[in-house]
């Protein structure tokens, strides 16, 4: 082998170990951003459902106690229901907003994608 020859299959190894190293900074820059972005969605949703909770809980309660005691089965039953109901409302939007996400790591994904093709002859 000639030193050129040699020397240029170093620079071919050091220039695609360099953009193994880019690409996988940028993969661990947006997993970073993902589990910061996870568990602030994760710690505000369970807030929010404690706080929900307790209030409508607190709030049937109070509607329950306030009609008379006759009424009071058939109340209990129309709130469990509204209830019931609230949470299947909640889980379709639920399940709406899961499907809107894009993909992780989708600029990770692109640059290795564009790697391919500029490799591509």
């Amino acid at each position: 082998m000639t030193p050129g020859l040699l020397e240029s299959a170093r620079n071919l190894l050091a220039g695609i170990l360099d953009l193994g190293r880019t690409r996988f900074e940028l993969f661990s820059t947006e997993l970073r951003e993902e589990l910061t972005r996870l568990t602030a969605a994760i710690v505000g949703g369970l807030a929010i459902l404690v706080f929900v909770t307790i209030g409508l809980a607190f709030g049937a309660v109070a509607i329950i106690l306030s009609v008379s005691e006759a009424n009071r089965l058939a109340v209990t039953i129309g709130v469990a229901v509204f209830f019931l109901l609230a949470a299947g409302v909640a889980a379709l939007l639920l399940r709406r907003v899961a499907a809107m996400k894009e993909r992780p790591f989708e600029d990770t994904i692109g640059e290795l994608r564009r790697d391919l093709t500029a490799l591509k002859p």
